[in-house]
């Protein structure tokens, strides 16, 4: 009810024409909505996490209103040093995609063409070369389709049952798992026979999850043939975590960053935290490391006042409806956030 509620005040709003003089502002031609998106359905992950996912339908009404709207779609580089010379356009906006998930290059990448919008890839690395299921994301999907069940756990090799008759039950079981594969120090090979155990327990054909390329980062091939198209692909880690250790931490940048200037022939020098999550160490190790820009998913306009890196970032899902989403790009929300 709340939810509508807001909706539908955000709504008169508009009507009102409050977001159109909010995006015509001077104030938020001082700043870019630099937006957050993870992942574009190729089946039913919407479903499972809209918090990550959103179908292709979905996305295509975003970039609609983009364009409806006119709002001037910067490549990630371009816009940040135009927030550095204050020369920004009206209404800016870049799109910045975390992981480089298969279904990005499959299904948001045909319609960010037809639109004509650049967009920017964070790419993490090592499921690019061990294309498979990423695991962490993969078994939060199982156990979401075995829902509404108790899988017995010594079928699947494990000491405990899994309950999964409810949501907080669900997240409790796949926290679990997770930390289970860490205490055993399972490598990616038998995490992903664990995979396939959930899979087989949930009813899911893991072949047809892997012929679908479900839940898989894109291979280097697919990275090449998406730079070679102009798309931008910078830096997510190598093993997509941030060590608290300076130097496993540069390790993580130097590894990812191999493997993109690789794929790519170009530099990478910008910067997406994993999960968003920073600690303040991490600022001169990125220097070190030669990064230009780090992006967080703090929400706010990107400004010249901004730290380079740590640039907020406006996060885009599948629970936002149209009207909060032109509220946030318009600069209303996040000025009332600020």
């Amino acid at each position: 009810m709340r939810k509508l509620v807001k909706r539908a005040a955000l709504s008169l709003l508009k009507s009102a024409g409050l977001f159109r003089a909010f995006e015509n502002s001077r104030w938020r031609r001082g700043g870019v909505a630099i937006l957050c998106y993870h992942g574009i359905s190729l089946a039913d992950e919407h479903e499972w996490d809209p918090s990550l996912y959103m179908s292709p339908e979905d996305f295509e009404r975003r970039l609609e209103i983009l364009k409806k709207r006119r709002y001037s779609v910067l490549p990630l580089g371009e816009a940040i040093e135009r927030i550095r010379a204050r020369d920004l356009p009206p209404k800016s906006v870049a799109i910045t995609f975390d992981d480089g998930a298969y279904d990005f290059y499959c299904r948001a990448w045909p319609l960010l063409r037809a639109y004509g919008f650049p967009a920017t890839v964070y790419l993490t690395t090592y499921y690019s070369e061990y294309n498979r299921p990423v695991f962490n994301t993969a078994a939060s999907y199982l156990l979401w389709k075995a829902r509404g069940r108790v899988l017995d756990g010594a079928k699947l090799g494990l000491r405990k049952s899994l309950d999964l008759r409810t949501a907080p039950s669900r997240q409790s079981a796949w926290l679990w798992l997770l930390a289970e594969a860490e205490a055993n120090g399972m490598d990616a090979a038998q995490k992903d026979e664990l995979l396939q155990a959930l899979a087989a327990a949930a009813g899911v054909d893991y072949s047809v999850l892997l012929r679908k390329r479900l839940l898989h980062i894109m291979t280097p091939a697919e990275v090449s043939e998406l730079a070679a198209a102009g798309c931008d692909i910078q830096l997510h880690t190598h093993r997509h975590r941030t060590p608290l250790d300076r130097g496993l931490f540069v390790r993580e940048i130097r590894d990812n960053r191999e493997r993109i200037e690789a794929a790519t022939g170009a530099p990478a020098i910008h910067f997406c935290y994993p999960c968003g999550f920073y600690r303040p160490e991490f600022l001169p190790w990125l220097n070190t490391a030669g990064v230009v820009s780090a992006t967080t998913c703090e929400p706010a306009l990107a400004r010249a006042s901004s730290n380079r890196l740590l640039l907020p970032r406006f996060v885009d899902h599948a629970n936002l409806s149209p009207v909060e989403f032109e509220a946030g790009i318009s600069g209303f929300t996040l000025a009332l956030r600020r």
